[in-house]
């Protein structure tokens, strides 16, 4: 008997930064068969910041067809857990989910330096809650 992966979803308030990074970074780390990753925003932006897109470009990382969608309260009913990235009271609270708040800084109109920051600690930030769920891909297994 097979279980669906555990949802994570990383929320902020545009879905156009943040939590499109650590939704990437989480799914290409993230053990397929436990966990996945989605991003969503409260209010979502018409699409993902061209820096943004760069700094993941330079990690291999593909984000240009990447869209904003509407965090919905369906959409975190469903989830095993909600990170939050900055929209505060605007997030949802679903009852009984498991929920943690990343303080990042908005990437939006940031140079190129200050992005790679904020996607360097994004990473780190996946790679801690990987290991502290034990989500994580085995070692040598492809993306």
């Amino acid at each position: 008997m097979s279980t669906a992966p555990a949802r994570v979803i990383f929320a902020c308030i545009h879905n156009a930064g943040r939590s499109q990074m650590a939704a990437a970074m989480f799914n290409l780390a993230a053990d397929p068969t436990r966990a996945r990753g989605v991003s969503a925003g409260t209010a979502p932006g018409p699409r993902v910041h061209p820096v943004v897109v760069d700094a993941m470009h330079e990690l291999g990382v593909d984000l240009s067809g990447a869209q904003p969608q509407l965090l919905t309260d369906d959409l975190a009913a469903g989830a095993a857990m909600l990170i939050t990235m900055g929209c505060g009271e605007a997030c949802p609270h679903v009852p009984g989910l498991e929920r943690d708040d990343w303080p990042l800084q908005d990437p939006k109109d940031r140079p190129m330096e200050e992005v790679r920051v904020i996607r360097d600690d994004i990473a780190r930030r996946v790679q801690a809650l990987l290991a502290r769920k034990g989500w994580a891909r085995p070692e040598g297994a492809q993306a």
